[in-house]
């Protein structure tokens, strides 16, 4: 999964190169720069960054039991480009800058949803709906921005805009990626069994002794957790969140159905994987030039998924 990502890229390096640097540090100078200040962070951050959107994707889909939900339907990846286009905007630059504007972006999101539902205490859906117009509202702030930046800044907001781990070059951000992406998994493995519960029906579920609105608004924070800290780091990468569960639930939903139990955490690790090798993708196909991985996600995204549509004819249970 990893290695490829790793000696791959305009410069070739060695497995041997790989090995020295990861294990004992004994390479070339060179090498070791390349491998520790570029590639290792990228590959990581790429794994972290598709595990939560590949999470917060699957979170919604069976919360809203709609398999067309992902991670932009609370509005919160809209929140997250406002505020890193505005730091870019500005002439701001750098990751900690761009991503702290995108986690302002995304908190203000959510303060705003509290307020317009009257707090966490009402229907889901009531949440839902408002996300999807919030998200609207900065789709719309989102261009109106680009059409009065500067000629200096419109490049870098719209290949942010694309979707890019270009930024990503520090490995304390990724730790902080990893984090995030490790204490969902952890979370979403203890909610599982109450998630799967969940698809059996509300008075079901009640009557098997589930926290029904404990586990829904769980559910919509971790999904917007992971979607804020995806879109702080890499931007906008599309189809992640809304092609990896169904890829996990044609392939197994067969023998074990659609079993929460493993979907969530599996979406998580697939998610990542798919990310990573999208990656790779980006940054070899045409080199010496990369493109951006949001290109690349799209583009494998939508035949893929209209692929997926045509085998199993007919939504099978969320």
């Amino acid at each position: 999964m990893k290695k490829p990502s790793l000696f791959l890229g305009l410069i070739f390096l060695a497995m041997l190169s790989i090995a020295g640097a990861l294990l004992i540090g004994s390479v070339a100078n060179a090498d070791f720069s390349l491998i520790y200040q570029l590639r290792l962070p990228r590959v990581l951050a790429a794994f972290a960054v598709g595990g939560l959107l590949a999470m917060s994707g699957c979170l919604l889909q069976v919360l809203t039991r709609n398999p067309l939900a992902e991670s932009s339907v609370l509005g919160v990846s809209g929140g997250a480009s406002v505020g890193a286009l505005a730091v870019l905007m500005m002439g701001g630059a750098g990751t900690i800058w761009v991503a702290g504007g995108a986690w302002l972006g995304a908190v203000s999101v959510l303060v705003l949803l509290w307020l317009l539902v009257g707090g966490y205490a009402t229907h889901p859906s009531r949440l839902l709906l408002a996300g999807v117009m919030v998200a609207t509202g900065c789709g719309a702030i989102t261009s109106l921005m680009i059409a009065f930046a500067s000629d200096l800044a419109m490049p870098g907001m719209i290949h942010w805009l694309m979707g890019d781990l270009d930024s990503v070059m520090s490995l304390e951000v990724v730790g902080a990626l990893l984090g995030i992406w490790l204490s969902v998994l952890l979370i979403l493995m203890k909610l599982a069994p109450k998630i799967h519960l969940l698809q059996l029906g509300t008075d079901k579920a009640l009557s098997l002794g589930v926290d029904v609105p404990f586990i829904q608004w769980m559910m919509v924070l971790l999904a917007a957790l992971c979607a804020a800290a995806a879109v702080s780091v890499a931007g906008s990468i599309g189809f992640v969140g809304l092609l990896v569960p169904h890829m996990l639930r044609a392939m197994v939903i067969k023998r074990l159905g659609p079993d929460q139990t493993f979907l969530l955490p599996a979406s998580g690790l697939l998610g990542g994987i798919f990310l990573v090798l999208s990656d790779m993708v980006a940054r070899t196909v045409i080199a010496p030039s990369q493109l951006p991985v949001g290109v690349i996600t799209a583009l494998i995204g939508v035949p893929s998924f209209l692929f997926l549509l045509a085998r199993l004819r007919q939504w099978s249970s969320l």
